[in-house]
Parts: C-alpha cells; structure tokens; sequence
C-alpha cells in the first residue's frame, strides 16, 4: 500500500513487550558506530494508533509560527483557511478570536465538506501548516503520513482502524499520494467511512485531488474514486519556493568511507551502515516501524550510497529518508551524489513526486549533517533551516 512493497519475510525475533518499541542494539565495540542495520523494532499494533502524532521536528509549531512570503499571497490565505477550519473543530468557538488565536475569516463559508486539501509544491510549509491545525484540534485526534496510515490498515485490518480512528475529531493526513488503484479505493473508502462517522479530515499533498492519478492508471473506476473523493475535500493552494534550496542549496560532494566512519564514531549513538546492506535490512521491517528505527539517533552515515534503479528498493529507501527528515537527523555519505540517488526512470514513473520530494530532503539533511559533523562544502547549507 501506498506504493510500498510487502515486507520480506524475517527470521522470528524474541517476544515484546505490545506497546513497547524492542530497544536499540547498543555499540558492542568502543569508537565502532552501531548500525541502523542491526535493530529490529517490535511495535504493537495498538500502538501504531497512540503514536499518530506530528513528528519532532513539526512537535511545538503553530500557525503564528508560520512565516508566509510577502511574494505569495496564497501562504497567507492558507493561514487563514487553515484557521477557519480549525474553527470548525472547535466545540464551541470563541466569539471574538479563533481556535488557533488568529481570529476569524468572515469570507470564509462557515459550512465546510469534510476535508481540506493543502496543495502546493516541495518546501512550500504545508506540513508546518497541518501540524499547527493538529496542536490546536481538540482531542481525540490523529496525525500521520500517507504511507502511516495505510500501514496502519494493513497492521490492523480495515474495520478495527475505523473503529480505532471513528471517535477522532481530526485526521490529519500528510504526504497524501495515490500510487495504485488498490490504494485509491482503500483510502476512499476508509475516508468515506470515517466522514460518515463525523471525523473531519485534512490533508497535503503535491497536486490537487483531482489530478490525483493522472497520467498513470487509465481506468473508468480508477478516476471515478479519485473523483469521488475530491468532492469531500476544500481544496487551498499554497505556492511558493522550496524552503530547503533557498539560496542554491545542493547536494554536498560525498565524503570518502573513512571520513563517515570517523566522524560518526565521534559523535555518540551515531550510526553508520553500508548503503547495500542498509537497504537489504529495510525489506524485512514493515514501513510503519521505520520512525523507531531511526528513534534517538543524532546523525546517520552512509557509505557506498550508489543510484538505484529497483522500485521496491527506491521506495523503501524513500520511507525511511521522510523518518529522518521528521526527525532533523543530519546524514553523511559517501560513494555517489544524492542528486543521483534515483535513476532517470523512476523519476518519470508514476512514483517520481515521492522521489523528488525525498530528494529536496536528504539534500537538507546532508547539508546540516555536514555542519554538525564540523566538514566542509556544505554548499547553500543554509536551505537546512527549519520551516517557514
């Protein structure tokens, strides 16, 4: 689901505790960095649903924390349509200023469909935006990305998540894609269910509802769900520049293997892995369990990372650089640059806005880890600065 390929089947590890993360393998060999490649987090189901939350590096925003471009009028109307909905959410709105403290938009119909739609490009603040309106939401309420919740489906089964998620006021969704019709009619149907239920639903995604899907499945059915969907959602458009590239930022010329090593095992509960046998360990733990792969880790090596060229591999590889992004976690690598990480091909497959998101943030993350490891030619580094 969302785009990922099934897990791997794995050698059965030792029981845990059902809501507990199995702990990180600790470092067996003074000034040796541990592996993400050795741990393999156990996270019970119901878990899953108590962790759907915003991610460390969006954990305390909000909407005054927002900075919109004086140049793109449609940040600060997202601002505002943001706070409207968030008005809705609220038990009783206060009469004089709005739930998220920014008073109210009287040109904003007060009837809202079910959901709303942040659209706009890589870096523009939309996770910034649906995470404000997550902290400000009343309780219960539920946060995850696309691929979390789909994961959460398949953890769980399709009828006990709309149990788990129907009592909810909010579901926030980020990183909203549709990659296969298998996940159209899933996420459709659990959205149906869940507005039905009187769940409200927001959203980010990179392009509008209705151009979900296109140029890539030419079914009646497929553009029918799509379609379907869209009508329960107040589509915002949010235009601007990619945050992270301000100023020409790049990807930095990778480190030699040595360099990595070094500066990793300086840096303690670092870790570095081999990029090969990384991404063998990612086929055999499940999507949904790569945020405690990567749990209280300050900074990620990698070595030999070389273009890859398999879908099954770039989509897990992907996954796991949105966990380390959530997480402000730096990356040093070495091998080939990050702007070839991906081979042409996938970029123009029907997977390719994943990719070129995942791109605009490693290239962040390996700029900051170039800073907080003390290396030169973080060129433009500066585009690793927090939201706007």
């Amino acid at each position: 689901m969302g785009g990922m390929p099934p897990e791997a089947p794995r050698t059965p590890s030792a029981p845990t505790a059902p809501n507990a993360p199995t702990a990180p393998t600790s470092r067996t060999t003074p000034g040796t960095p541990a592996r993400l490649a050795d741990r393999r987090p156990e996270v019970g189901a119901d878990a899953l649903v108590a962790e759907l939350t915003p991610p460390p590096r969006f954990g305390e925003v909000s909407l005054q924390t927002y900075r919109p471009e004086p140049d793109q009028p449609t940040q600060a109307r997202a601002v505002q349509a943001v706070a409207a909905f968030g008005e809705r959410l609220a038990p009783e709105p206060p009469r004089r200023r709005g739930l998220l403290g920014l008073g109210r938009r009287r040109d904003i119909e007060p009837e809202a469909r079910a959901g709303l739609y942040l659209d706009g490009g890589f870096g523009v603040g939309k996770t910034h935006l649906l995470a404000s309106l997550w902290h400000a939401a009343p309780a219960p309420k539920a946060y995850g990305t696309f691929v979390e919740i789909t994961s959460l489906v398949g953890a769980l089964g399709f009828e006990p998540t709309v149990r788990a998620l129907a009592g909810h006021r909010l579901l926030a969704i980020d990183e909203f894609e549709l990659d296969d019709p298998g996940d159209t009619v899933l996420i459709s149907t659990l959205l149906t269910r869940l507005a039905d239920a009187g769940v409200r639903v927001a959203a980010t995604s990179n392009t509008q509802p209705e151009d979900l899907g296109e140029d890539r499945f030419a079914s009646e059915d497929f553009l029918r769900e799509i379609q379907g969907l869209a009508a329960r959602f107040e589509t915002v458009r949010v235009d601007g520049e990619d945050y992270r590239h301000r100023g020409g930022t790049h990807a930095p010329e990778p480190l030699h293997d040595d360099e990595v090593l070094h500066r990793t095992a300086a840096v303690g509960n670092a870790t570095c892995d081999d990029f090969d046998a990384l991404c063998g360990h990612l086929a055999t733990v499940h999507p949904s369990r790569y945020r405690h792969l990567v749990d209280a880790v300050p900074l990620v090596g990698l070595t030999g990372v070389h273009r890859l060229e398999d879908q099954a591999v770039a989509l897990r590889v992907v996954v796991l650089i949105d966990r380390l992004y959530d997480r402000n976690v730096p990356v040093l690598t070495s091998g080939s640059r990050l702007d070839a990480l991906f081979d042409k091909e996938l970029l123009r497959g029907p997977h390719r806005k994943k990719y070129q998101r995942a791109l605009s943030r490693l290239t962040s993350l390996a700029c900051a880890g170039l800073h907080a490891s003390g290396a030169s030619g973080a060129s433009g580094a500066s585009g690793a600065a927090g939201a706007p």
